[in-house]
């Protein structure tokens, strides 16, 4: 049984449960504040639909993990939900920080209703996450309950504090790759982490396996960081959906780029001199190429993934869903092996 048995079974429940959620805020008064929610989760609106929501991997692994745990997926959807919906309220307020007009290929909440109102719709979508949370009771121990909020508490701690770090780093000129590090662990791999770690606690897995399968979701979000830092230089726009000028050209802190500052050979000293151009974007990434960094950047890609997956290998995920968690890294870092 591949993975795809599994999102053809799982992610229409998710998204299921999620309207059932998000449709607290369907009331007479509160109507609008609900278009805005339903528009952002990418059910409603110009261009609504499938691409529009985003890939949902978030839930996808933690209930994969729940079932690869030996224990019943459905009963996990709150958590599923859960994790979803912090990682939407994540994203609407970095793109009110970023002042980015386009998400998912639609213009941003921010853009479309306002700031102040933008705001407001990432609260609803970080305190629906901790109500749905709390539906775990109806079908867990108060102790697994309680632990899966406390995780989740936690992520979401560390996922402010590696965005704090993302916008203080934009003007300072000292960095090197030991302060990259602590800044992804929080924005990417904290809440990959966190949804792992409760799939396992959610599926009836002891101590120890719970921190392996922690362990499994945070190199996963390591390597996953990584390696959209690549994309962001040297990727398929055609593929990534985005611009590969983009991290260059806004002048992102990324691994690439600190790596390069480091080794203080022409890319550090064309970087000095000011921004870079879209028109200048081949040229400076085939000089990158040319230093090393490219290559250094892929295998840091593949020492990752490679932890990842021992990590996972360790946890010995069981059945068939247990095989897709397998599949899910691979299709998620383009690994052939």
């Amino acid at each position: 049984m591949s993975l795809k048995p599994f999102t053809e079974t799982m992610l229409p429940a998710v998204e299921t449960e999620l309207q059932r959620i998000v449709g607290q805020l369907d009331e007479p008064r509160t109507a609008t504040f609900h278009e805005m929610l339903t528009y952002h989760m990418g059910w409603t609106g110009e261009r609504c639909g499938p691409e529009a929501q985003g890939k949902r991997i978030r839930p996808l692994i933690l209930l994969l993990t729940c079932a690869a745990s030996n224990g019943d997926w459905q009963t996990a959807l709150p958590a599923a939900s859960s994790v979803e919906l912090i990682h939407n309220f994540s994203l609407v307020h970095d793109d009110i920080q970023d002042k980015s007009d386009l998400r998912r290929g639609r213009p941003t909440v921010w853009k479309k209703w306002g700031e102040a109102q933008a705001i407001n719709v990432g609260d609803a979508l970080f305190i629906l996450a901790h109500l749905a949370l709390l539906d775990l009771k109806d079908k867990f121990p108060a102790e697994a309950t309680l632990k899966a909020g406390r995780i989740i508490h936690e992520a979401c701690l560390k996922l402010s504090s590696g965005q704090f770090l993302d916008i203080s780093y934009e003007k300072r000129n000292d960095l090197s790759i030991e302060d990259y590090w602590p800044m992804i662990a929080g924005k990417t791999a904290a809440l990959l982490s966190a949804c792992t770690q409760i799939g396992a606690v959610l599926g009836g897995a002891d101590e120890a396996l719970q921190e392996t399968y922690r362990d499994f979701g945070h190199y996963l979000g390591l390597a996953f960081q990584v390696q959209d830092d690549y994309l962001g230089i040297w990727g398929d726009s055609a593929l990534t959906g985005k611009s590969t000028e983009s991290d260059l050209v806004a002048g992102k802190k990324s691994l690439p780029i600190l790596y390069a500052l480091g080794k203080e050979g022409p890319f550090a000293r064309r970087w000095a001199e000011g921004p870079v151009p879209p028109e200048e974007v081949f040229q400076v990434a085939e000089g990158l190429a040319q230093e090393g960094v490219k290559l250094y950047t892929q295998e840091t890609v593949n020492q990752m993934t490679d932890l990842a997956l021992l990590a996972l290998r360790t946890a010995d995920p069981q059945g068939e869903a247990g095989e897709a968690l397998f599949e899910l890294v691979q299709q998620l870092l383009n690994r052939q092996t």
